[in-house]
């Protein structure tokens, strides 16, 4: 089994997305390599946005084996993503 992704849907310009980023940089710290986080700037990858049906930012999405679990959208805390995600790591 592998290790589940979360993806952070962001913008440069987005407000919001600013104050994502350093409650993700604390999810990291807390659950180390246990889960992947990765970035997506959908000015960057809007093929990747429209795919994920992304309409608003930041927008988090949590798969496990190349499957969406969660989706999420606005500011998420730490808390309430790690309560979401240990019971997906193996």
């Amino acid at each position: 089994m592998s290790r589940p992704v979360l993806i952070d849907f962001f913008a440069e310009w987005c407000g919001p997305c600013k104050r994502q980023g350093p409650i993700l940089e604390e999810l990291k710290r807390k659950m180390g390599d246990r889960v992947e986080i990765r970035k997506v700037d959908v000015d960057q990858h809007m093929d990747m946005a429209n795919r994920y049906g992304i309409r608003v930012v930041p927008t988090l999405v949590i798969e496990k084996d190349g499957r969406v679990v969660r989706s999420l959208e606005g500011v998420t805390s730490a808390e309430t993503l790690e309560s979401m995600l240990l019971p997906l790591v193996d």
